[in-house]
């Protein structure tokens, strides 16, 4: 990951990007995956995402060393806070009521609240794993256990309303997060998957939907 840094800050077209490693399991954890990793980016163009899938040697080396790599396009529908300090997601497209939706949460955890977060996790996480309509998620973060985010996709916007708004265990952690102001800086983001390819956890999580 860290030879990576100089290819992506050099790319044209590329306007915001993390290097992103993992957690065992679907949510946060604090045991990591030495094997998954994430690139998040965000072009300015579809021209120059294709130029970089088409001419890329960084993922030319992903590709080569991967056993198993998955791709999908997202449209931001709608974001909420920051992410190092700027909001890279423009324009939004117009939001939908059907369909599958994907979903970024991230934040930067005050380390005098590291203990209280990390205690809410097991139970947060086990609520996750068992809801209706999850089709995949990954505790992913930018450093080991105080920049860290979950993206997950959903059968329908109705779906990840029901895990957010009325699962006990999120729903107690989102209480927390307010009142004993856990976050240095967050960001909450819906987004429309547009496409999608190769395979996660051997299969396309989206196949039916795109």
């Amino acid at each position: 990951m860290a030879f990576a840094r100089p290819q992506l800050a050099r790319l044209t077209g590329l306007r915001f990007w993390k290097l992103l490693g993992s957690g065992h399991g679907g949510g946060f954890s604090l045991r990591p995956n030495w094997a998954r990793y994430g690139l998040f980016a965000v072009w300015e163009n579809v021209g120059a995402l294709e130029s970089f899938f088409a001419h890329s040697a960084l993922l030319r080396t992903y590709r080569r060393h991967a056993e198993e790599i998955w791709t999908v396009r997202l449209q931001p529908l709608e974001v909420q806070g920051c992410w190092s300090g700027v909001n890279p997601f423009f324009p939004l497209a117009p939001h939908k009521k059907d369909g599958p939706i994907a979903i970024l949460t991230r934040a930067t955890i005050r380390l005098s609240r590291l203990r209280a977060f990390w205690s809410a996790v097991p139970a947060t996480s086990h609520a996750l794993d068992q809801a209706a309509g999850l089709l995949a998620s990954i505790g992913i973060g930018e450093a080991p256990f105080f920049r860290q985010a979950t993206f997950s996709l959903w059968r329908s916007v109705g779906d990840m309303e029901a895990f957010a708004f009325r699962a006990p265990a999120h729903l107690e952690a989102m209480r927390r997060t307010r009142a004993e102001n856990w976050y240095r800086e967050e960001l909450f983001a819906r987004f429309a998957p547009v496409a999608s390819e190769g395979t996660w956890n051997g299969r396309d999580p989206l196949v039916e939907f795109l």
